[in-house]
C-alpha cells in the first residue's frame, strides 16, 4: 500500500491527486446521492423544465393566451432554460427514464463543480504560494458537503464557478480581453442567481479600491452587459414583450414578501458557516477572511456585501449562504496560513494535533455519509415506483396530518403533469369525493400515496369509506439521512410512504 501511494505521488502532482479524489467523491455522489436536497433545486428547476418539454407549464411561469393577466414570477430563466434544452434533447433521442436523466444531470453538475477547485487553486496560488493553494484545493475538493452540493441543482451553488473564474481573470492580468471575458462570467453568474448582484457590488468596490484603470472597468461592464442583453433583455422581450421582466418581478416579489418565508436571527448565516466548515477550523477560516480585508479586497468585499445584505434581510434560508462558502474557504485559508506562520510558536502542539485530527475525522465521516445519501428518497421512489406501473392513471396524495398544504410529489419522476388531489385536514372526505367525481376517467387517480406513518391505520380506514376496495401495494422507506433530518427537526417531511391502489 505504501509503495502504491509513493508511486502515485511520484507520477502525479499534489493538485492532480486532489482533483482526482474530488472526481472520485463526486462520482460517488452522482451514483448514490439521488433525489434532491431542497425544494427549489427540484421544483423550480427540474419540474419546470421537463413540464415545458412535455407541453405543460407546471409552475405557470410562461404567458398563456387563456390567462391574459398572467405575469412574470421572478425566476431567472437562463438556468431553467438550460435544463429545458437538455431534456428536449433527451426526448428527441427517446431517453425517457427520469432516474437515468437525473444521473446525467448530476454528472454534468459534478463536472461543472470541478471549476471551483481549479480556479480556487489558481487564486490562492496567485495571492499566496503553492502549498497554501494545495490546501485550498483540498478543502474545495473534499470538504464534507462539497460532493453533495456539487451534484445538486441549486442555483446558489451553480453560480459559484462563474464568480471564481471572473475573480481569477480580474487578478490574472490587466488587459481589455481578460476584463471583457470576466464581465461575461459575471453576467452569467447574475443570470443564474439574481442575488449575486451583491457579490458583484463587492467586486466593483474592490476594483475601485485597487485603483483599476477606468477603461478596464468600462470594458468589464460591456462584457457583463452583453450577457444581460441576451438573458434578461432579449429572452424576456420575446416571452413577455418587455426587458428585465423576470428581474423586475423578482425584486418586487422579495420586497413584498420579505418577512413571509423563513425568518431568523441576524447571525444565522454566521452560525451556518461556523458549523459547515467544522470548528475550530471554521473559526480560523473566518478569521483568515477578516484579517485579509486590506490585502485582498477582491475577495474580502464581495463576501462582506453578500453576507451583510443577507444577514439584514428578513427572509433567511440556509441555502442562500452557499454562494460565498467557497470564496470564504479560498481567502480564509490564505489568511489562516499567514496567521499561522506568524504565531505558530505560540500554539501548543498537542492542541494543534488534536484540533487537526478532530476536523479530519469528522470530515471523513460526514463526506461518506452525505455523498452516499439519497435525499428525499421516500418521495422520489414513490413516484418512480408508480412511473413503472403500466396501469397508473394519476395519483392522489393523502397528507391529512397537515392542516392545509400537502407535501408536493415530485411529478418529474412520475412522468405525468395532471393536477393532483391533495388530501389535508381541511380538504378531506366530502371534498375528495366531489373532486374525484369531476375528474375525467383518463386521468382519474387510481393510486393513493400516504405520506408519513403518523395515524396511518386510521387514515387508511377513513379512505375505505370512499373506496372500499383500496389495496395495499408497497411501502417506501426514507433514507438514513432523511430519517436523521426528521429526527433532528420533525418539520422535515421525510417519513415512510405507503402506496395503495384504488380498485373500483
Amino acid at each position: 500500500m505504501r509503495t502504491l501511494f509513493s508511486s502515485i505521488q511520484n507520477k502525479y502532482s499534489p493538485l492532480q491527486i486532489i482533483i482526482g479524489l474530488g472526481i472520485i467523491f463526486r462520482l460517488i455522489a452522482v451514483i448514490f446521492s439521488k433525489g434532491f436536497g431542497f425544494f427549489d433545486d427540484h421544483f423550480l428547476v427540474i419540474e419546470a423544465a421537463q413540464s415545458w418539454v412535455d407541453g405543460y407549464d407546471y409552475n405557470y411561469w410562461l404567458p398563456d393566451p387563456n390567462y391574459p393577466l398572467r405575469q412574470p414570477q421572478g425566476h431567472p430563466l437562463f438556468y431553467v432554460g438550460f435544463h429545458y434544452y437538455i431534456f428536449k434533447f433527451f426526448s428527441f433521442i427517446g431517453f425517457t427514464d427520469p432516474q437515468l436523466k437525473m444521473l446525467v444531470i448530476r454528472l454534468l453538475h459534478a463536472a461543472w463543480s470541478l471549476l471551483i477547485i481549479t480556479y480556487g487553486y489558481k487564486i490562492a496560488e496567485r495571492f499566496s504560494n503553492k502549498k497554501t493553494a494545495i490546501y485550498v484545493a483540498g478543502f474545495l475538493s473534499l470538504f464534507w458537503f462539497m460532493p453533495f452540493l456539487s451534484v445538486r441543482n441549486l442555483v446558489e451553488f451553480v453560480c459559484v464557478p462563474p464568480l471564481l473564474i471572473a475573480t481569477w481573470l480580474l487578478i490574472k492580468e490587466k488587459n481589455y480581453r481578460t476584463y471583457f471575458i470576466a464581465g461575461i462570467w459575471l453576467g452569467i453568474a447574475l443570470s443564474i442567481r439574481f442575488q449575486t448582484v451583491f457579490y458583484l457590488a463587492g467586486i466593483s468596490l474592490a476594483l475601485l479600491l485597487m485603483k483599476t484603470n477606468f477603461k478596464y472597468l468600462i470594458i468589464c461592464l460591456l462584457g457583463f452587459s452583453s450577457v444581460l442583453l441576451i438573458t434578461q433583455c432579449l429572452v424576456d422581450y420575446i416571452i413577455w414583450g418587455r426587458v428585465f421582466a423576470e428581474l423586475g418581478a423578482y425584486i418586487q416579489y422579495n420586497i413584498d414578501n420579505a418577512a413571509v418565508y423563513g425568518t431568523d436571527v441576524w447571525h444565522m448565516y454566521f452560525d451556518l458557516i461556523f458549523g459547515l466548515l467544522i470548528p475550530p477550523l471554521s473559526f480560523l477560516l473566518f478569521g483568515g477572511w477578516l484579517v485579509s480585508w486590506k490585502k485582498f479586497p477582491i475577495l474580502f468585499w464581495p463576501i462582506l456585501f453578500y453576507l451583510a445584505f443577507h444577514s439584514y434581510f428578513p427572509n433567511k434560508q440556509e441555502r442562500f449562504v452557499l454562494t460565498i462558502v467557497p470564496s470564504i474557504i479560498v481567502i480564509g485559508t490564505i489568511g489562516m496560513f499567514s496567521f499561522y506562520q506568524k504565531y505558530k510558536a505560540r500554539i501548543p502542539p498537542k492542541l494543534f494535533r488534536f484540533s487537526k485530527g478532530f476536523v479530519i475525522v469528522l470530515n471523513v465521516i460526514f463526506i461518506f455519509v452525505l455523498s452516499l445519501s439519497y435525499s428525499k428518497r421516500n418521495r422520489v421512489e414513490a413516484m418512480s415506483f408508480l412511473h413503472h406501473q403500466p396501469d397508473m392513471n394519476m395519483v392522489m396524495i393523502e397528507d391529512s396530518n397537515k392542516e392545509n398544504d400537502f407535501t408536493m410529489p415530485p411529478l418529474f419522476y412520475l412522468g405525468k403533469w395532471h393536477s393532483v388531489i391533495g388530501v389535508t385536514k381541511n380538504f378531506y372526505l366530502d371534498s375528495v369525493k366531489y373532486q374525484f367525481s369531476i375528474i375525467p376517467d383518463s386521468v382519474k387517480p387510481n393510486y393513493i400515496v400516504f405520506w408519513r406513518h403518523e395515524n396511518i391505520n386510521a387514515r387508511v380506514d377513513s379512505f375505505r369509506k370512499l373506496f372500499p376496495k383500496i389495496k395495499y401495494v408497497t411501502t417506501i422507506e426514507p433514507s438514513f439521512i432523511d430519517k436523521t433530518l426528521n429526527w433532528l427537526n420533525p418539520l422535515n417531511d421525510n417519513e415512510t410512504t405507503y402506496i395503495y391502489k384504488i380498485n373500483e
